[in-house]
């Protein structure tokens, strides 16, 4: 595969993908970068904005197993991971895997359960492997969870810790459409459209897993000038000397710009990572990192706006 056949597969996915979204084009191409680079996404948006479509018509796009599994508070870490189960006819105990075992995991709503159960994601998101009973079990490629929550509802939510945000690639924001996208989707489903049946609306598979993993191969011979590795680490540096934030950039942080920049120069069919590149991947890489200081956020900013301060601040390489 090369990067021109690269750039033609992600332009048929964004078709195939128009067949059953509207109006998100944006948010989607954000997620096909982070399933390239191996990331995880954030989706925030409020109930009602496609954000379950968009993960079941991206796992349908790649032939990828998908499970939802909805948080709620009295969710436990072995509704996610698996237990063990004592077989009467055997009188053995044998491993019941949980929903964690697939390749597209829909975190529904993940704010709503409390930390014990968000930590059970933690060692999947980064190792792409879950511990139990002692043993160690690998996760099918590609793996990607893809985390929602609401803006607007906080009654019995719990706040991500920071090192469940941390490993999000993205946080993508989703907002409520204009009235065309409105008229345009009520028009669809008055034909017919069920965003329960991809298939029969059309929407054609178009990868496999061994697609993505020989795409992501490509995506890695993608040339990075030192100049660009350090205009990235400038930008991390800039977010934690800010005197708006109490926490910046991590250094995870500052490896998933680069790797999504690289992710997203590949599918546009570039051999080599532009400054533009990473200043197209930032905001959605640092807004869910960012931690504000109370007087930052009493004169209105929030993290887009300090994420682009930082881009005028941080010199970029010629």
């Amino acid at each position: 595969m090369k990067l021109s056949d690269l750039k033609t597969l992600v332009a048929g996915l964004q078709s195939e993908a128009g067949k059953a979204l509207v109006g998100l084009e944006a948010p989607f191409e954000l997620l096909l970068v982070a399933l390239f680079a191996r990331g995880h996404v954030l989706l925030e948006g409020v109930p009602g904005t496609a954000k379950t479509l968009m993960a079941k018509t991206l796992a349908h796009l790649i032939r990828a197993a998908f499970t939802r599994i909805q948080f709620t508070p009295d969710l436990m870490p072995s509704d996610i991971l698996g237990t063990s189960v004592f077989d009467l006819a055997t009188g053995r105990f044998h491993l019941k895997k949980g929903p964690i075992f697939t390749q597209i995991l829909l975190a529904d709503e993940i704010n709503r359960a409390p930390a014990k159960t968000q930590a059970a994601l933690l060692e999947a998101m980064e190792e792409r492997q879950v511990d139990l009973e002692g043993e160690t079990y690998g996760l099918a490629a590609p793996f990607m969870v893809l985390g929602t929550q609401n803006p607007i509802e906080y009654e019995g939510t719990y706040p991500l810790p920071e090192a469940q945000l941390d490993r999000f690639m993205f946080k993508v924001l989703i907002p409520l459409p204009p009235r065309q996208v409105d008229i345009e989707v009520m028009r669809r489903y008055h034909q017919g459209f069920d965003a329960h049946d991809l298939a029969a609306a059309g929407v054609t598979p178009l990868l496999s897993s061994e697609d993505i993993h020989t795409a992501q191969a490509v995506i890695n011979s993608v040339i990075v000038e030192e100049g660009i590795l350090d205009y990235v680490a400038r930008l991390a540096q800039a977010s934690r000397q800010s005197p708006d934030l109490i926490l910046g950039a991590s250094t995870r942080a500052a490896v998933h710009i680069l790797l999504s920049a690289k992710a997203y120069a590949a599918l546009n069919g570039r051999e080599f990572v532009t400054p533009d590149d990473v200043k197209f991947v930032l905001p959605a890489v640092l807004r869910h990192r960012l931690l504000l200081k109370p007087e930052a956020e009493i004169e209105g900013m929030n993290p887009d706006t300090v994420v682009q301060q930082l881009m005028g601040q941080v010199e970029v390489p010629r």
